[in-house]
């Protein structure tokens, strides 16, 4: 849990300084740009401790996990928060634990109560109400919200297959081997981003994108995976939950962003539905686990008898 917790205390200033960002440097060059830096630093780190090489179906593995964390998640939400305050945006990636449990489930196949679906169709629903509610009305999504869903299901394919694949590669490894698979893509990516419009920013904007290349996109990796890796990964994902109430913090104190009551009320609707969703999947994994020491139990007083 301290491990999880660390690694959401790091991505917590991941959409604030995303902000910061934009405002200057173009949401291409931000998104494949830290990637790039975080490569180099993965390399390295691999190269130095002599880690062995990732084989068969974990190099298609791992290019799920940077599909979802190392592109998806830092592109669309660079280009949704061109438009979108971060305090908006912190309110729509809080379903992000919900998303979360959801794949894990599903990737694992699961059968949750139905408590659990119920919690977290009410938290999807109640995300794009705030959305709709910001955006005009209901039914009237921002092109920015979509992205922000989108880097939401990025995000949380990412988690849960990285969490898995954690066990098998080591937490670090994993983030650092999906990070050299998609570098030759990032890197042009970069390249182009750079040639098309060169990069022109403060000192304060370099800061925020040197901060998403080597804390977001590399060290906070480290905790996050290591604590998902210790398990259960739907107890850990938990502390997820903090994540928007920190960003929305953030965004207040260092970017001065108003708090209105439509913000508050929309996380919190959507951090208690995603915390249901998360709670009744432990509870169902906890009542599993417990079935086979009850089956155990049961034969040994049936020897006794």
């Amino acid at each position: 849990m301290r491990w999880g917790l660390l690694g959401v205390v790091a991505f917590s200033f991941t959409v604030p300084f995303t902000r910061v960002a934009v405002d200057s440097l173009s949401p291409l060059f931000i998104g494949s740009g830290r990637a790039v830096v975080a490569a180099v630093l993965a390399a390295a780190a691999l190269a130095v401790t002599r880690q062995r090489l990732p084989h068969g179906t974990q190099w298609w593995r791992l290019a799920v996990v940077g599909g979802g964390v190392v592109a998806g998640f830092p592109l669309l939400t660079s280009y949704a928060l061109t438009t979108v305050p971060a305090t908006h945006s912190a309110v729509v990636i809080a379903v992000l634990p919900a998303a979360t449990a959801v794949l894990v489930v599903l990737r694992g196949r699961e059968h949750p109560p139905r408590a659990f679906w119920i919690a977290a169709g009410t938290g999807a629903v109640a995300a794009v109400a705030f959305a709709s509610a910001q955006g005009g009305g209901f039914g009237h999504l921002h092109w920015a919200d979509l992205l922000l869903f989108g880097a939401v299901l990025a995000a949380a394919i990412g988690y849960a297959e990285g969490g898995l694949l954690a066990r098998e590669l080591g937490p670090w490894q994993t983030v650092s081997w999906a990070l050299v698979l998609c570098s030759p893509v990032m890197l042009a990516l970069a390249v182009t981003s750079a040639i098309h419009e060169p990069p022109h920013a403060t000192p304060a904007q370099w800061a925020a994108f040197a901060y998403l290349a080597v804390v977001s996109m590399f060290l906070g990796f480290f905790a996050w995976y290591h604590g998902l890796s210790l398990g259960p990964m739907a107890q850990v994902s938990q502390v997820q939950l903090v994540q928007p109430v920190l960003t929305i913090t953030w965004a207040a104190l260092l970017l001065g962003e108003n708090l209105t009551w439509t913000t508050i009320a929309g996380g919190a609707a959507v951090v208690l539905c995603a915390g249901g969703a998360v709670r009744a999947r432990i509870s169902a994994t906890a009542a599993e686990n417990c079935r086979p020491q009850r089956r155990q139990s049961r034969g040994k007083i049936d020897e006794l008898r």
